[in-house]
């Protein structure tokens, strides 16, 4: 049976504006146990932040996370699926651009996230990778 991007995605991703500070973004992300936060200007994607970007492009470079905005961080070249995609499709998207998340999109609003966590929890959930992303978060 063929499976869809929507029966794995997590849906109504964590979102934040624009100009948020980096710091709002962090909360959101300990607060959420997420690993990224989808930037959107109204209901239209326009970037994406992970814990990463907070590390590289932030904490790293010496910015005021009080004052340093979410736009001005987010990676905005992105790779996205539709929910109604087939899952294969997502995962050769993935593997071409070397990326751990896409954001699901439906009439240019984000509607979900998939991760490769998900993805090892469908397709092989007895794999290390499988098993850490299905357990408890340790927070």
């Amino acid at each position: 049976m063929t499976q869809h991007v929507s029966d794995i995605m997590t849906a109504a991703p964590a979102t934040v504006e624009p100009q948020a500070s980096v710091t709002a973004v962090a909360r959101v992300m300990r607060d959420q146990d997420l690993g990224a936060v989808l930037v959107t200007d109204g209901d239209r994607l326009r970037g994406l932040v992970t814990d990463r970007d907070l590390v590289v492009r932030s904490l790293a470079e010496g910015t005021d996370p009080g004052r340093t905005t979410a736009a001005a961080l987010c990676s905005e070249d992105l790779v996205t699926v539709r929910s109604d995609d087939e899952l294969d499709r997502a995962v050769r998207l993935m593997r071409e651009h070397a990326v751990r998340r896409v954001p699901v999109v439906d009439d240019g609003r984000p509607v979900g996230m998939l991760a490769l966590g998900d993805l090892a929890i469908e397709r092989d959930p007895e794999s290390a990778l499988g098993d850490i992303s299905a357990a408890r978060p340790n927070t």
